[in-house]
């Protein structure tokens, strides 16, 4: 009769629907790593370990008894990742329940010797836990390889929670600059973020434009406002510029560090804008930082972007400009408009590259060996 009672309560607890599971279908295959230390798989260990300890002394048969339970539990597990339960089925549930049952038949096992109980045929109990734990396997085994689909859970939660702590704090710092980028009643309506590396880049939408930038770096990278048009008002060029460089002095010093600074009228009229940029030369090649600033007549940011590249170590550029126009005139078949000796990517390497505007097209040649190269993108 307890052994009744026992197994009816483990069927009515495991089974009895809920609303807190995984979905239908699923279950979490995640390592059991926290069987000892949770609230729930010590409840679940509680829970298998009389109902096995009681069949021990009503059938003597240890081995049997707790093959039949772990299989008890595997099933168990199955209908409730099957079934519209509400349920949630676990690797961790399995081996807790798993515990239990074997804690449950030694202690049994240990209470027939003290007692003089004799096991009933050993040989005979082994052999049919063999035979219920090889065929019960097999079976699990082959419905939930077919019905159920494995999701680590632990590992779901772990990733949050490192994504969590990796961003905690940049929303709030985001917030901060769009409002100090768009002025005052910002306010982020959405916000992203995505791993680059070891750094986070952070995207937030504001009900005045957009922002992003990069975490834990807490380095600005671009931002536009949602009125992009220019403003009426008195603003000269330099003044626009000690705008630009008031905020790049605070944002951006090791991109405003030696850099030139060259301002442009966007538009014609009082509601023209401006275009601030900055640029650093070495040894007469610009470097791939950039640094761009649109600012209208009346002092508003409609937007910047940024590339804060470190000035990479080059070779000396040996082409000259004569030199490389000559050669791509040649190769465009065209007359050069432009020339320009630019730091580039090619390969995967730094390298001092002419960019050589044509009538037709660009032409990219190597600033040392003056071949035609095409740039990294």
């Amino acid at each position: 009769m307890l052994l009744a009672i026992c197994m009816a309560g483990v069927s009515t607890v495991t089974l009895l629907p809920s609303g807190a599971g995984t979905p239908v279908g699923q279950c979490d295959t995640g390592l059991p790593g926290h069987v000892l230390t949770s609230s729930s798989s010590l409840l679940n260990i509680g829970l298998f370990a009389p109902g096995a300890a009681l069949s021990t002394l009503l059938f003597r048969r240890p081995a049997t008894t707790a093959a039949t339970f772990v299989v008890f539990s595997g099933l168990i597990e199955f209908i409730q990742s099957v079934t519209p339960l509400g349920r949630s089925c676990s690797v961790t549930d399995v081996t807790a329940n798993s515990i239990g049952a074997l804690l449950g038949v030694a202690g049994a096992t240990v209470w027939l010797r003290m007692n003089d109980r004799p096991l009933r045929r050993p040989l005979r109990d082994l052999a049919w836990a063999a035979g219920i734990a090889l065929v019960g396997s097999a079976a699990l085994a082959g419905g939930f390889n077919s019905q159920v689909k494995g999701i680590n859970v632990v590992a779901i939660d772990d990733s949050r929670q490192a994504f969590g702590d990796a961003t905690d704090g940049s929303d709030a710092w985001l917030s901060s600059e769009a409002e100090a980028v768009f002025g005052p009643g910002t306010h982020a309506t959405e916000t992203s973020a995505e791993k680059d590396g070891s750094r986070w880049k952070i995207s937030a939408t504001t009900n005045r434009g957009t922002i992003s930038g990069w975490w834990p770096d807490r380095t600005l990278e671009k931002a536009w406002a949602s009125n992009n048009r220019g403003d009426t008002g008195k603003l000269s060029g330099a003044q626009a510029g000690q705008v630009a460089r008031t905020f790049a002095e605070k944002h951006f010093p090791d991109s405003l560090a030696g850099s030139d600074q060259t301002i442009r009228t966007l538009g014609d009229g009082s509601d023209a804008a401006y275009l601030v940029t900055y640029r650093r030369h070495r040894h007469g090649v610009m470097m791939p930082m950039r640094l761009d600033f649109t600012i209208t007549k009346t002092g508003r940011m409609i937007g910047f972007t940024s590339k804060a590249v470190k000035d990479p170590a080059l070779p000396q550029a040996t082409v000259t400009e004569n030199t490389a126009r000559a050669q791509a005139a040649k190769a465009a078949g065209a007359k050069t408009t432009s020339a320009q000796l630019l730091a580039q990517q090619v390969g995967g390497q730094w390298r001092p590259v002419w960019l050589v505007g044509a009538n037709n097209a660009d032409v990219w040649l190597d600033g040392v060996t003056g071949q035609k190269v095409t740039p990294d993108k």
